[in-house]
């Protein structure tokens, strides 16, 4: 029977192998040890963590994954600093998770990246190795820029101020583009460039005829210069958009093209569609819109739950999102020569397009002191420039939303009989919150004055009745009266 035992427990250990490599993967330091192991790796992420913190446990499979993956190129370690307070005040973690990148034990900043697997490893692995690679030869420079991503490649003498200047910035900027740099002048002749240079490779991948592949930069340079540079052509007239670099091309307003793009396994049948798109973007080029094209899975939920779409047609889909928050979507199926994508654009140039408003059903009866907006209804209820409102963005999840209801209601009642006030709660999750109200949590509280619509007030105060009573009594155009606690009625 014990034999038994101990080889039914021997199995069970051979069953679960990637799961205890996962764990071993992500080194676990404390007080005593950190200055110690963290010298021993070049490049090493850190995950300040507390146990009991919701976005910690959402992280940790993922953060599992990615060093998984990355061991042997970049160490993962993590900081449990309920146990470890000392350590996780001293490189000033006051909110968790916190990840901060470590070179030779030494604090290089926080990560500020994505926080998937794919994400967490496409970051750190730029993070690993020099900042700059040194290339000798013409063969050195193909191979570098030969890859999936854009690459910058500086050529200077070895005493040149330009050089030193290059480094500096690709120390700074590595997390988000590739560098490389060589004191062989003659590696720009292939490109038009002589003398000292910075050459910008956009990925093979997207070459076309509609660019330049290689762009030259000849300028004095200096780090702003050189981030100015890049900025501006590192993605071209229409880059290839991911999750990972969504945040930097949505900085524009931004159209994009949505298909089913595969750039490792259908480089062909990718660019088939962005030529098209292409051909539609350098007639209007230079007109305040930057384009861009995706793979539809990675974006699958947001254009389902941002822009209303269905399952995917098949055929691609073009939205345009501005740097304000306005949504438009295009209804005519997407033709083969383009046309339809350029009837889109010459639609919303000129104004004629609908925008697009995420919104629930606007409510059939609305009884009750709390009105419910929708953002079909908001408005009406919130934006009559003759009435004051009180409005409430919230999350049907919210704890702490579910928490201030009694309170709010309690308030609404008490300002029932205010004829030129309306008190209003919206759903924040199923519904556009409106330009103006800046609603990064929940719940938020807003106060729009009549004839002050443009101007609305956010609450920052306590949420009791008397509290939110004397915050809309200074802020009202008109003279309030109350009802008075419940009770007392």
């Amino acid at each position: 029977m014990a034999l038994l035992v101990l080889h039914l427990g021997f199995l069970l250990l051979l069953s679960f192998p990637a799961a205890g490599r996962a764990r071993r993967d992500v080194l676990e330091l404390a007080d005593a040890d950190f200055d110690y192991l963290a010298t021993e790796h070049e490049t090493m992420l850190v995950k300040f963590y507390a146990p009991w913190c919701g976005h910690c446990k959402k992280l940790a499979p993922d953060f599992e994954k990615a060093a998984t993956k990355l061991k042997g190129t970049v160490q993962l370690a993590k900081v449990d600093c309920t146990a470890n307070s000392e350590l996780c005040a001293r490189f000033g973690v006051t909110g968790y998770p916190t990840l901060k990148i470590f070179r030779n034990g030494r604090d290089a900043g926080p990560y500020d990246g994505p926080r998937s697997a794919d994400g967490i490893v496409q970051v750190m692995k730029k993070q690993s190795g020099p900042d700059s690679v040194l290339l000798r030869s013409k063969s050195d420079l193909e191979h570098f820029v030969n890859h999936y991503e854009a690459s910058i490649v500086g050529l200077f003498s070895e005493d040149s101020s330009s050089r030193s200047e290059f480094l500096k910035a690709a120390s700074l900027l590595r997390d988000q583009f590739r560098f490389a740099h060589s004191s062989d002048l003659s590696l720009g002749r292939d490109h038009n460039a002589t003398g000292e240079c910075v050459l910008l490779f956009r990925p093979p991948r997207l070459s076309n005829k509609f660019e330049e592949n290689v762009v030259v930069f000849s300028d004095h340079l200096s780090i702003t210069s050189l981030r100015r540079f890049i900025r501006d052509n590192i993605f071209g007239l229409v880059p290839h958009m991911t999750l990972e670099n969504v945040e930097r091309l949505r900085v524009k307003d931004l159209l994009t093209v949505y298909y089913d793009l595969d750039y490792v396994h259908n480089v062909r049948g990718s660019n088939y569609w962005r030529n098209r798109v292409m051909l539609v973007a350098s007639k209007f080029r230079g007109r305040g819109l930057s384009f861009s094209v995706a793979n539809r899975r990675d974006f699958e939920a947001e254009l389902r739950e941002e822009f209303g779409l269905g399952p995917d047609p098949g055929l691609p889909v073009a939205t345009i999102r501005t740097r304000l928050g306005l949504k438009y979507t295009m209804r005519e199926e997407f033709t083969r020569d383009g046309r339809s994508l350029e009837r889109f654009l010459q639609d919303y140039f000129s104004g004629r397009l609908k925008r697009f408003i995420k919104s629930e059903p606007v409510p059939e009866k609305n009884p009750g002191p709390v009105k419910v907006a929708v953002a079909e209804s908001f408005a009406d209820l919130v934006l009559d420039p003759h009435t004051d409102a009180l409005i409430l963005f919230y999350s049907p999840l919210c704890q702490y939303c579910k928490k201030l209801e009694p309170v709010y209601n309690e308030l609404a009642l008490q300002l029932s009989s205010h004829p030129d006030l309306v008190v209003v709660k919206m759903n924040a999750v199923d519904n556009d919150v409106p330009l103006g109200f800046d609603v990064q949590g929940f719940p938020t509280i807003y106060f729009c004055g009549a004839g002050r619509k443009e101007e609305p007030v956010r609450y920052e105060g306590p949420r009791e009745v008397k509290d939110l009573l004397k915050f809309v009594q200074r802020e009202t155009s008109h003279s309030l009266r109350t009802k008075g606690p419940r009770n007392e009625l």
